[in-house]
């Protein structure tokens, strides 16, 4: 009876381990306005559709690129929870109009269920003040999501489209995981597939999703890197590098 529990324990964990993982980048709005010109983040590393979270430890790269520079913002952060596991908070005030596109890189995670470490190059993109210029310019990142659609102020039901990028090249046929933020957990899967989307991107690396619901929605285009890394046990491993976009959707006000 014992070795049954233990295997029905090991099937449990192997199933809900591969379920896909999301570097996390949440703002506390997509759109800064000047009565209020400080952008609240959480930085966290989950399975955010189940609201399993897992530890994320310090991030090699926090910053954000602004009217063509990049700004470390490592120091701003703060040690935070999130989903009962280690995450990070910042606040960033917003001086001058603009596009700000924050980005996280984090320090390599291991994950011993698929035999690989995982970076996910995590960014989301804030408007401020009215000005829209440079959303769709790349970051020139290891890996990254280009957005083609405008990925702020947009309504739920809206399609977004990206190109994924790899070295700075258009990755063909690209696999795209899609997972909606169950932040209250109110929206129940009927089955695992309803946890996490799949897409494919065309020749030229671009994909589309239409986004139902509203709040924030995690695009993770993966592919595998071209370096490996030591597990525990110093060996060397593949890499899973993730290029991960978190776009917001609103709902429709009525009167």
């Amino acid at each position: 009876m014992k070795k049954l529990g233990m295997a029905c324990v090991m099937i449990l964990f192997a199933a809900t381990s591969a379920f896909a993982h999301f570097g996390m980048l949440i703002p506390n709005k997509d759109v800064v306005e000047p009565a209020d010109k400080s952008v609240s983040l959480t930085l966290s590393f989950s399975h955010p559709f189940e609201g399993v979270g897992m530890d994320l430890v310090k991030p090699k790269v926090f910053s954000v690129f602004y009217n063509g520079k990049q700004t470390d913002l490592l120091d701003t952060l703060s040690e935070a929870t999130v989903m009962n596991h280690k995450a990070w908070k910042s606040t960033y005030t917003v001086k001058r109009p603009g596009v700000y596109r924050f980005f996280m890189e984090p320090t390599p995670y291991w994950e011993p269920a698929e035999d690989v470490s995982i970076i996910h190059y995590t960014q989301t993109i804030v408007s401020a003040f009215g000005d829209e210029e440079g959303w769709s310019e790349p970051l020139g990142v290891k890996t990254e999501i280009v957005p083609l659609t405008r990925p702020f102020a947009s309504r739920t039901g809206f399609v977004f489209t990206g190109r994924v990028l790899l070295n700075g090249k258009p990755v063909p046929n690209a696999e795209v995981e899609v997972e909606y933020y169950n932040a209250k957990n109110t929206i129940t899967a009927p089955n695992d597939h309803h946890v996490t989307y799949v897409v494919h991107a065309d020749d030229s690396g671009v994909f589309t999703f239409a986004c139902p619901q509203p709040g924030w929605w995690g695009f993770a285009a993966l592919n595998e890197g071209d370096f490996t890394i030591k597990d525990p046990e110093g060996k060397d491993k593949p890499v899973e590098l993730g290029a991960v976009l978190w776009v917001q959707m609103t709902p429709w006000n009525t009167k």
